[in-house]
């Protein structure tokens, strides 16, 4: 699986899991992967990565509202808030992947899945990451 491909996954496994409570996330995972017919060698990595972002998801949105002056969390659209939270776990937690690949990224699934305001709103929000390396400090 690309890198895009297991971004989109995480994304909209993201999006899947704030409509269910957790002890039925495996269970959505695993529909989920099968319908999208997810090999069984990327399954592990992708769970741990939804998992990961989950786990931070307190932390992310903490970013997000801060970065987002003007839009709380609870006025963002859950498409534009999956991929917020997806590249800010990136930016802040992955080391491997350089920032602007992920705002890249996140920029290109706006414009696949987001709203007209989408891509713009998602690349302001993302860009004032830009300024701090991953330990927070000013580069």
């Amino acid at each position: 699986m690309t890198r895009r491909e297991f971004r989109e996954h995480t994304a909209k496994l993201t999006f899947v899991f704030e409509f269910y409570p957790e002890d039925e996330w495996k269970e959505q995972f695993e529909a989920y992967a099968d319908y999208a017919e997810i090999k069984e060698e990327d399954r592990e990595n992708l769970w741990k990565r939804v998992l990961a972002v989950e786990e931070k998801k307190a932390e992310i949105d903490s970013f997000i509202d801060g970065a987002s002056k003007k839009w709380r969390i609870n006025r963002i659209s859950k498409t534009d808030l999956m991929l917020l939270r997806v590249a800010v776990y990136e930016i802040k937690f992955d080391l491997e992947i350089p920032d602007k690949v992920s705002v890249n990224e996140a920029v290109e699934l706006a414009k696949i899945y987001g709203g007209d305001e989408s891509p713009a709103f998602i690349n302001g929000v993302l860009a004032k990451f830009m300024t701090e390396d991953k330990s927070g400090e000013e580069k």
